[in-house]
C-alpha cells in the first residue's frame, strides 16, 4: 500500500505542528485529515481491506505519536487537548482510591454504548468524516493520560505496558474498523459509485463486533487489578 508511509509520516508530523500552532480545535483535524483522505481514496477504489488496514495502522501511529509527543513537548499541554486534563484527573483517581468509571460495568458499559451510538451515527450521516475527528480526540485525551503517567514519574516501563490498557486497544480497533466501512456507503453514492450494501462488508463488522465485546469483557475482568499495579508505580500527587 503505497499511501501507507505517507499516512504514517503525515500523522506523526501532525502532533509537533498542531502543538507548535496551539490551537487544541487543530490538532485532531491535523490528525485526521490524512487518515480521511487515504481511506476515501482506497475506498473509491473498491478496497475496502485496504481501507480498514490503513484506519488501523493510523490508530496505532496516533496512539504512539501522541503518548511521545504529549510526554516530551518541552512545556505542558493541557491546554492543547481536548478533555485531556479532566480524563487524566478521572484515571488517576481511579488509580488512586479505585473508584470509578473503569472499575464499574454498571457504569462503563452505558457509557460505551453511548460512544458506539453517536460513533455509528456520525459515520453513516457525514461518510465518517466527524467520527474520523472523534475518533482523534478520543485517541488524543487517552494518550494525554498515558503521557501524564511519564509526566507524574511513573516508570518507562509501567508508561509503556500499563498505560494503553488491552481493553482499550480492543476498542480503538473496532472503532477505526467501523469508520472505514461506515463511511464506505455515503463516500461512494457522494461520488456517482454503486454501493452493493453492508452484507459484503460483514466480515469487518463481525470483527469490530467481536472486539467491543473483548473491550467490555477484559476491562471487567481486569480493570480493578490493573488499577492496582498502576497504584504501585504512580508517585502520590
Amino acid at each position: 500500500m503505497a499511501r501507507l508511509p505517507a499516512l504514517l509520516l503525515a500523522t506523526v508530523l501532525s502532533y509537533p505542528l498542531g502543538l507548535a500552532l496551539g490551537q487544541p480545535w487543530l490538532l485532531p483535524l491535523l490528525n485526521a485529515a490524512p487518515a480521511y483522505a487515504a481511506m476515501a481514496a482506497l475506498l473509491l477504489r473498491g478496497d475496502r481491506r485496504g481501507a480498514v488496514l490503513a484506519m488501523l495502522a493510523w490508530a496505532a501511529a496516533l496512539a504512539v505519536s501522541a503518548t511521545a509527543s504529549f510526554a516530551l513537548w518541552p512545556s505542558p499541554v493541557d491546554r492543547l487537548v481536548i478533555h485531556g486534563p479532566a480524563y487524566r484527573d478521572e484515571m488517576f483517581a481511579w488509580i488512586r482510591t479505585g473508584q470509578g468509571t473503569e472499575s464499574s460495568p454498571r457504569l462503563f458499559i452505558p457509557q460505551h454504548a453511548a460512544h458506539l451510538g453517536l460513533f455509528v451515527a456520525a459515520s453513516l450521516a457525514t461518510g465518517s468524516v466527524l467520527s474520523i475527528a472523534m475518533g482523534a480526540v478520543l485517541m488524543n485525551y487517552m494518550a494525554f493520560y498515558v503521557a501524564s503517567l511519564a509526566r507524574a514519574g511513573a516508570p518507562v516501563w509501567a508508561v509503556v505496558f500499563l498505560g494503553w490498557q488491552p481493553w482499550a486497544i480492543c476498542r480503538v480497533a473496532a472503532f477505526s474498523t467501523l469508520g472505514a466501512v461506515l463511511g464506505e456507503p455515503l463516500i461512494l453514492r457522494m461520488a456517482g459509485r454503486r454501493y452493493a450494501g453492508l452484507a459484503a462488508a460483514r466480515p469487518w463488522l463481525v470483527a469490530a463486533g467481536a472486539s467491543l465485546l473483548a473491550d467490555v469483557a477484559l476491562k471487567a475482568a481486569l480493570a480493578p487489578q490493573w488499577g492496582l499495579w498502576l497504584r504501585k508505580v504512580l508517585p502520590a500527587g
